[in-house]
């Protein structure tokens, strides 16, 4: 645990391009505020591991919001029971149906639609503030951290060790 910590930390004070930061925090969205078991999920993940985002920012995120799913799972199912069964999109979801791979996708289940059309909603706002945050992080908040006595004190621990391991 302490090692994903000191990589996260890595990650945030390093130069890396913020919007691949944001990414992964979309990503990691997707992944956990869906059902885990959905094809839609293995090609998030393969993307995930194509792209150049940060994993370690993936894999944190993605314990906050399977976390998170666990609340808003009734609020996703609503949303997809409403869309199954809106009486202008029967013909699309009779049509999306009949065709396998749509079938196979599982768009069918309103937990599956509802938490995939929420994330798609929020996927935007999400990648923004994540962005905002990791910026006004490293333009604020690391130089008065690195001030802290409780930095200080970091300093001469064997996280602070880890963490120089890891960063060079």
């Amino acid at each position: 645990m302490l090692t994903l910590l000191a990589k996260l930390l890595k990650a945030l004070n390093s130069d890396d391009n913020p919007s691949q930061i944001a990414l992964a925090v979309v990503f990691a969205a997707f992944l956990g505020l869906t059902p885990l078991a959905t094809p839609h999920n293995a090609v998030f993940l393969l993307l995930a591991l194509v792209l150049r985002i940060n994993l370690t920012m993936c894999i944190l995120s993605l314990g906050l919001f399977t976390l998170i799913a666990y609340l808003i799972d009734p609020v996703s199912h609503m949303i997809g029971l409403s869309l199954l069964q809106a009486q202008d999109l029967q013909p699309l979801w009779t049509t999306l149906y009949n065709n396998s791979f749509w079938r196979f996708m599982a768009f069918n289940n309103s937990l599956v639609l509802g938490s995939f059309t929420l994330t798609l909603l929020l996927s935007p706002l999400l990648f923004i503030s994540a962005r905002w945050l990791i910026l006004n992080y490293r333009n604020q908040a690391m130089t008065w951290v690195k001030k802290t006595r409780l930095a200080v004190w970091l300093q001469g621990s064997k996280f602070y060790s880890l963490y120089n391991t890891i960063k060079n």
